[in-house]
């Protein structure tokens, strides 16, 4: 379930607001380029945000997955006061995202006891962690500065279809 939704074989664009340009990094980053526009069907537009809104339900659950078993690996437990302190959230915030997570058989957990990742719970995070640094490196790879490159990182792992995923580790190991 939490899967499918990064590997849609359609990608989204975006936009606030309709542009008559867009930059693209060719030899001069600032060349300004015409905008492309959108030829995609009615259908495969309808997919495309589907797909996205499916990212965006499981964005939650993939940095919390990957954040207890980061605090499992580097404190050996993980507790719901942990998590609240590094996501910036109230502890009734984490209690109701972990309920939800042990409902989805992601994690397993005693009340005032620590948090357990279970097989799933371990696979999901460590494809996160896995996406997560491929995108890093890319980032980083193009000259952005690391505290940028993992800011981003954090939100394109999520939404980055497994396609692009190949071409940006491809990228890399080129460069």
């Amino acid at each position: 379930m939490l899967v499918k939704a990064n590997n849609l074989p359609t990608g989204f664009t975006c936009q606030p607001r309709s542009c008559d340009t867009v930059t693209t990094m060719h030899d001069d980053p600032h060349e300004v380029l015409p905008a492309a526009s959108d030829d995609r069907s009615p259908d495969l537009r309808a997919e495309a945000f589907q797909g996205v809104r499916a990212a965006r339900r499981n964005e939650l659950a993939e940095d919390y997955v990957e954040l207890i078993a980061e605090l499992i690996h580097s404190h050996g437990e993980a507790r719901p006061v942990d998590i609240a302190t590094r996501m910036g959230v109230t502890a009734p915030t984490v209690a109701k995202t972990l309920d939800r997570l042990a409902r989805d058989g992601l994690i397993t957990r005693a009340k005032y006891r620590s948090i357990f990742l279970t097989e799933q719970g371990r696979a999901l995070a460590k494809e996160c962690r896995h996406r997560h640094e491929i995108v890093l490196r890319f980032l980083l790879s193009l000259g952005l500065d690391a505290e940028t490159a993992e800011r981003d990182a954090e939100g394109i792992e999520h939404h980055v279809s497994e396609r692009t995923l190949e071409l940006f580790a491809a990228f890399v190991s080129r460069n």
